[in-house]
């Protein structure tokens, strides 16, 4: 998202272009709609490999026991467990979503794991994080970042959150690198997915937006540069699968 793509009264909910105030509320209804569904369609639309980034994601963030971890975007519990399972439940997590729907899956999934402590459920905004400053030792947000209406804030406030020395991690989806793969990813992408997601959640405009979503969100150079803007220190990223997702870190100092 290119700072001169939006105005301070509009920004772009997939291709089009609504007010700037509407969006989370537009989001929200997406991601109410395919909560129930979510985790079948990740497994549906990325043949699993999702899992495996998620695994990329958890051990390049190399946690130790007794941190305490903010995932944003987090409902469905996915980074989460991972993370406890890694520091074998020595570690808490807060785990903050918008939408209470998704929320609710992650809690249901806790429960039905066993997973009855060291996670906390927090619904709220990443722009405007319930939590103090330099409070929690990382910082993950996993295809999450690109529903943001404002992602410059959204990176403030993980850097606010983070104590000094702390690390934010973002997995998102990116742009293919490969011609070959790009024709194939995009018949797939605007041709297949949304019919997928007819089929299975019922919803194919929701996963037409969610295909468009990734289209505008910035590639993986100019995301590093947003999270330097913000300010962030040594900042990397990894292409995963050809480009079709990156893992962006960076440090607080």
């Amino acid at each position: 998202m290119a700072p001169s793509e939006n105005s301070s009264d509009s920004t772009h909910f997939g291709f089009k272009q609504v007010p700037t105030d509407e969006k989370a509320g537009l989001v929200r209804g997406v991601f109410d709609s395919v909560a129930e569904n979510y985790d079948v369609m990740n497994d549906l639309m990325s043949a699993g490999v999702h899992r495996l980034w998620k695994t990329a994601m958890i051990d390049w963030l190399m946690p130790r026991a007794g941190h305490h971890l903010l995932d944003v975007a987090g409902g469905t519990g996915d980074i989460a467990f991972r993370f406890l399972d890694k520091v074998k439940g020595d570690g808490t997590v807060t785990v903050l979503d918008i939408n209470h729907a998704m929320l609710s899956v992650g809690q249901d999934r806790a429960i039905d794991q066993g997973r009855l402590s060291g996670l906390d459920w927090v619904n709220g905004d990443a722009q405007s994080l319930p939590l103090p400053d330099k409070s929690v030792d990382a910082y993950t947000i996993a295809f999450g970042i690109r529903n943001v209406t404002d992602i410059p804030l959204a990176l403030r406030e993980a850097k606010r959150v983070l104590k000094p020395g702390g690390r934010f991690l973002c997995l998102e989806f990116s742009t293919v690198e490969a011609a070959i793969l790009k024709d194939v990813y995009d018949f797939y992408s605007f041709k297949l997915l949304p019919e997928i997601g007819r089929l299975v959640a019922k919803d194919k405009e929701s996963y037409e937006y969610l295909v468009e979503s990734i289209r505008k969100f910035p590639d993986a150079d100019r995301f590093a540069e947003m999270i330097v803007e913000a300010g962030f220190h040594q900042v990397k990223y990894r292409r995963l699968s050809g480009g079709i997702a990156a893992l962006h870190s960076g440090w607080r100092l």
